[in-house]
């Protein structure tokens, strides 16, 4: 059977996760089955965490076979609405997709509370590293026809994940106190983007690649700082007197240990960055003694795309700069290895079907 665009095929990006193989060939094109849609993907976004999943440091905990198509960064048009989906949503709608969805099966589903078994997309079933993918519709984002497909598509996981850290746990929304970030790559710089847009003064930003601190300073932070320096902490504190909250968009354990010597009395560091590396802190007396707290976050709540979709919409977010390249979806593991290098120091390299 041939689709409305004349393919039965098309090309997707998939891993096959026990052996961590990558590559991009021909699978069926999916039909969208009852309240569901099937998107025609313009724009995919590359993260670490697809880079991880390729080199084995992330694992699926819910995908249903060996294998999975990447990519939880996803923006298109509907191409074809299922069964039993209700309006408004229709062909030729550009969206965005929700960078997962609820499992509706656990305990917690069934009594509408927060899900226990979040599924990823791309992650624990076929996201959107590929000319076409399927969509809940709760999990559909419409986009103004202003707004680009790679920039619509960078704002579930890039945008939403510091948003999430910043208006959750962190706790950043009141105005005037001091915040640091701790990498300056595709989450960090989005982080001193919404910091600065929720008032949060001064924000310190740390990373040790010199262009990521210019790209900081660019983005509104107040100062930046090599992560090498033997004074940062001195720094810091003389600029702030003591970081109210800081955000580890690093993922590593280095990070941690000097943000949580950063924070002043009743200080929180936020660990946003998936890393496998152990939580370590040496003066644990210390955080006692000033209250200080260590918090987790993960993704950004189903509001948080909307949230954002907004604020790009009326220019209080600026995501141009926050796209660093475009390839060919055919030539993925390119990208992954760019991003992998860190080659150009990119933000978000986006995948064109």
């Amino acid at each position: 059977m041939t689709t409305a665009h004349g393919r039965s095929r098309m090309l997707a990006g998939r891993l096959d996760v026990p052996t961590r193989k990558f590559e991009v060939r021909e699978v069926p094109v999916p039909e969208p089955g009852p309240g569901q849609v099937r998107v025609r993907v313009r724009a995919a976004g590359v993260c670490l965490s697809d880079v991880h999943l390729i080199d084995g440091t992330l694992t699926p905990p819910f995908l249903d076979g060996d294998e999975v198509t990447l990519g939880h960064e996803v923006a298109g048009e509907i191409d074809v609405v299922g069964p039993d989906v209700p309006g408004p949503w229709a062909v030729g709608q550009r969206v965005t997709l929700q960078a997962g969805e609820q499992c509706g099966q656990c305990a917690n589903c069934v009594r509408f509370r927060p899900c226990l078994a979040v599924r990823t997309r791309g992650v624990d079933y076929d996201g959107g590293w590929a000319q076409s993918a399927l969509a809940s519709h709760h999990t559909l984002v419409a986009i103004p026809d202003g707004m680009p497909f790679d920039q619509a598509a960078i704002v579930p996981d890039a945008v939403s994940t510091p948003w999430g850290a910043i208006t959750g746990p962190g706790r950043a929304a009141v105005p005037g106190r001091p915040a640091g970030v701790w990498g300056v790559g595709g989450l960090g710089a989005h982080a001193v983007q919404l910091l600065r847009i929720v008032g949060a003064a001064p924000i310190v930003a740390v990373d040790p690649l010199p262009a990521a601190r210019e790209r900081a300073l660019d983005l509104g932070a107040d100062a930046a700082f090599d992560p090498a320096a033997p004074d940062l902490r001195d720094q810091v504190l003389a600029l702030t007197g003591g970081l109210d909250v800081a955000y580890d968009m690093a993922g590593v354990g280095a990070v941690r240990e000097q943000a949580v010597r950063c924070l002043g009395i009743g200080g929180r560091l936020v660990l946003v960055r998936l890393t496998p590396e152990p939580l370590t802190i040496s003066d644990s007396i210390g955080l006692s003694f000033r209250g200080k707290q260590i918090l987790g976050s993960y993704g950004g709540g189903p509001e948080a795309v909307e949230q954002l979709i907004t604020l790009a919409r009326f220019g209080r977010l600026d995501l141009r700069r926050s796209i660093s390249g475009t390839v060919p979806l055919a030539d993925a593991a390119d990208a992954v290895a760019r991003l992998t290098a860190k080659t150009g120091d990119p933000i978000r390299i986006i995948l064109e079907p």
